[in-house]
């Protein structure tokens, strides 16, 4: 069996802002170096889902092993794990980096430094990384590579004073950046004579392999048919493949310290491999387990149901699927008065709940509706009890409740000067707190401290089209706070539809409701009586508007004769109209939920 040296390994990631071209370099370094016939090349080689493609955004993360001839004439294994970059994927960033001992740090040499570039670097350092500075789109005729250097030592505080140029799109440079990664980069530390740890770093499913699950070898040597343990949740396996991604799967005989790979062992459920577990042998365990990740927590809370109701065995088995392959999406049967049965879903953000809604329409052909997304919000009972509230309809009894606390988010905004006044205000608007605010060369970096209930609904299009598509925005919960929030429930003739409550702050009810009840006016299709649509608190009704009754003239038969034969027929069909509207059933569309669920301004 044939381990390679230390000193001949490099791990490292790649990190960035979306769209600075993490995966163009990615598929630039497979190419140069080799690992690709020219025929198999296609565009962002590493992201292999359509949605990835379409969307031109990475969401899982991937690794692959290229071998590169340097300079020196050596031969170097080099271990790239491609990272997403957006802030709902972070999870996924931070277990990339604790495999790896480097990170490039690409940075769009026309836009400079972003929100999401500070965040990625700072979980690369916090991983305790070396980095380099490596500045894309050189070619690009509003390159400023001067300015951007200055930047990076500015706002991140590296030195990048010998960052490299290149571009990835035409292949310029990339030359430099494989020397950069052997010569800057620190390589790996190991004992191939200790006991095996390794790091589980990612796993997902195979309809032929079954579980694959991505490792890290840190200490010892992984060999196939090896017993092994999982330390965390006490397993034990028979390894049946072991190897490694050239992007494709080759098998090898082992991996020794330092290296990347991957291995099958007949595990059945990705539900059993969790992510940061240690991997050690089973005759000869190592002494401590590896700190591992902390497991990602939902912050966005939706219910998805089925259009159709006899879809709903379909989208439990569909939701089971992507489980396989996403351990952070999380979900549990609900049912609703207004929309059947289907599931309360967690999410790591409205990215990752649209990307999961978009897979499971497209991938499973469902059609679905969507709840208004919300947060999780602390209860305090006044029995001294805490729960914690995902769906605003099981609020307990406002009479039982001490108070509630809602999440908040520190947020950095990087944003041009010219629209600094419109998303101050937007901040503002959102009851925001404003912490800090410095200028990033020509661009202003503003921290805010925002209640999360904001910033899930619409916030991030807001932002986006208030600057122009210019500012980029990143975050991390906080803390939660006290808030004095109220329930807010929309009656369609007097009966509460509950898949359109929500908490809502308590200066914020009047006009949220105001507004959902003038949408649902013009959604509503009008009925033989006049329907009242109402938003209230409690039974304090806050805001009201009425879907008119449909005309009949019920009088046309009627001419000449006494005018107290009219009046009859006109009192006979009122008295008709009002018990129809006592037991008249409303029919709201499908499309008059999907709409009001669209909250706008």
């Amino acid at each position: 069996m044939t381990t390679h040296r230390l000193e001949n390994i490099r791990n490292f990631s790649i990190v960035a802002h979306i769209d600075h071209g993490k995966s163009t370099l990615a598929d630039r370094l497979i190419q140069t170096t080799g690992a690709l016939a020219e025929r198999d090349m296609v565009e962002q080689v590493l992201d292999s889902m359509d949605i990835e493609r379409e969307r031109g955004i990475t969401i899982k993360a991937q690794t692959v092993r290229l071998e590169y001839k340097a300079q020196d004439g050596q031969t170097y294994i080099l271990n790239l794990m491609d990272t997403p970059g957006h802030v709902d994927f972070a999870y996924e960033v931070s277990r990339s980096l604790a495999a790896c001992e480097g990170s490039l740090l690409v940075v769009d040499a026309s836009q400079g430094v972003e929100a999401q570039t500070l965040a990625n670097v700072y979980h690369a350092l916090d991983a305790g990384h070396e980095i380099v500075p490596v500045l894309n789109k050189i070619d690009l005729p509003a390159a400023e590579p001067e300015r951007v250097k200055e930047q990076i030592e500015d706002v991140i505080g590296i030195d990048a004073s010998n960052a490299v140029e290149i571009s990835a799109k035409t292949g310029l440079g990339i030359d430099l950046v494989l020397e950069a990664i052997v010569t800057r980069l620190p390589p790996p530390k190991g004992d191939a004579a200790a006991p095996l740890k390794a790091l589980l770093v990612d796993s997902w499913y195979d309809a032929y392999l079954g579980v694959v699950v991505l490792v890290r070898v840190l200490d010892g040597t992984m060999k196939k048919h090896q017993k092994i343990l999982m330390m965390g949740t006490d397993a034990h396996y028979d390894i049946d493949r072991i190897g490694v991604f050239r992007p494709k799967m080759v098998d090898v005989e082992g991996l020794g310290p330092g290296e990347v790979g991957f291995i099958t062992a007949q595990i059945k459920q990705v539900a059993d491999t969790r992510v940061g577990d240690t991997i050690t042998d089973e005759k000869r365990p190592c002494v401590q387990a590896l700190p591992g990740f902390k497991p990602a927590q939902p912050v966005v809370f939706c219910g998805l149901f089925p259009v159709d109701a006899a879809q709903f065995d379909d989208l439990r088995a569909a939701m089971a699927r992507l489980r396989l392959n996403d351990a952070s999406f999380s979900f549990e049967m609900e049912s609703s008065a207004a929309l059947g049965f289907g599931f309360r879903c967690g999410f790591l953000g409205l990215l990752h709940l649209e990307i999961i809604q978009e897979r499971l329409e497209r991938e499973f052909n469902l059609d679905l509706i969507a709840t208004a997304p919300s947060v999780i919000y602390k209860i305090l009972l006044r029995s001294g009890e805490e729960i914690d509230l995902h769906n605003p309809v099981d609020m307990p009894d406002p009479s039982r409740i001490e108070l509630i606390k809602e999440p908040w988010i520190r947020a950095t905004i990087l944003t041009p000067d010219d629209y600094l006044g419109a998303v101050l205000k937007l901040c503002q608007d959102r009851r925001g707190i404003q912490i800090d605010l410095n200028y990033v060369g020509k661009r202003a970096m503003v921290t805010y401290d925002l209640p999360l209930n904001e910033v899930v609904f619409d916030f991030y299009d807001r932002l986006k089209s208030i600057s122009k598509g210019y500012a980029s925005f990143d975050y991390a919960i906080t803390d939660y706070r006290d808030g004095d929030l109220v329930k807010m429930s929309i009656l369609v003739n007097a009966e509460p539809v509950d898949a359109l409550s929500m908490l809502v702050h308590r200066d914020r009810a009047e006009t949220r409701g105001r507004v959902m009840v003038e949408k649902l006016k013009d959604l509503i299709p009008q009925h033989l009586f006049q329907i009242p649509i109402q938003a209230a608190i409690g039974g304090k009704i806050i805001a009201r508007e009425t879907v008119r009754a449909m005309r009949k003239d019920v009088t046309a038969k009627c001419y000449g004769g006494d005018a107290t034969r009219k009046r009859k027929l006109l009192e006979k069909q009122k008295a008709g109209k009002k018990r129809m509207r006592q037991f008249g059933k409303v029919e709201i569309p499908q499309e008059a939920f999907i709409a009001a669920l669209k909250m706008d301004s």
